[in-house]
């Protein structure tokens, strides 16, 4: 009996497994191309991320839990039911001083948001309009959650490049499917701290 596999024939055999993956990526179109930068950068920025724990930062599990690490670029979320930790890529604010840090919490939950330009940014940008409704234009994404701080909110984007990386002027960003996703979980009251 013959053996047919020898080192020659698996070389040729790779060869031709590494030029049909490159065709198949020369068919990719732009989008998936696009998304799958996005998802690269993601995943590069979370390969460093730290767990945090619900105590190191709370006193109580008595409601929903939200820590945004603006260090990490990762939203962790405690469940009120004792679920396990969900964890979310995050944009996070450009500067140092667009960045609020410390406790807060969830005052209000939005779906289908319009945006409001804070004074600051108006000042900056007296170009932009007073008011965007919902849409593909809006920045605050497909849902927000309101904080108590004037301005603040945990709300989606439709701009996945500004995921993983500093991107705001002052908000936490996720992608839509994961604000939609937290949207539907969390509770009005639930305590959310900033580092």
């Amino acid at each position: 009996m013959t053996n047919f596999l020898t080192r020659r024939g698996l070389m040729a055999g790779a060869a031709a497994l590494g030029l049909s993956a490159a065709a198949a990526k020369a068919q990719t179109s732009p989008a998936e191309t696009s998304e799958t930068i996005a998802e690269e950068r993601v995943r590069r920025n979370l390969a460093g991320f730290r767990s945090h724990k619900w105590q190191e930062h709370f006193e109580t599990r008595s409601t929903d839990l939200l820590l945004a690490d603006t260090a990490t670029r990762t939203l962790h979320f405690w469940h009120r039911d004792g679920r396990a930790v969900q964890v979310f890529p995050t944009s996070v604010p450009i500067s140092p001083e667009l960045t609020r840090l410390g406790y807060t919490e969830v005052t209000q939950k939005v779906e289908g948001p319009s945006w409001r330009p804070t004074p600051s940014m108006r000042e900056r940008n007296p170009e932009w309009p007073a008011v965007v409704g919902p849409g593909p234009d809006n920045p605050l994404g497909s849902h927000a959650l309101y904080l108590s701080w004037q301005y603040y909110r945990i709300h989606g984007t439709h701009d996945v490049r500004k995921i993983g990386r500093p991107s705001s002027d002052g908000c936490i960003g996720l992608f839509n499917e994961q604000i939609a996703s937290l949207f539907d979980q969390v509770v009005v009251g639930a305590k959310v701290k900033l580092i």
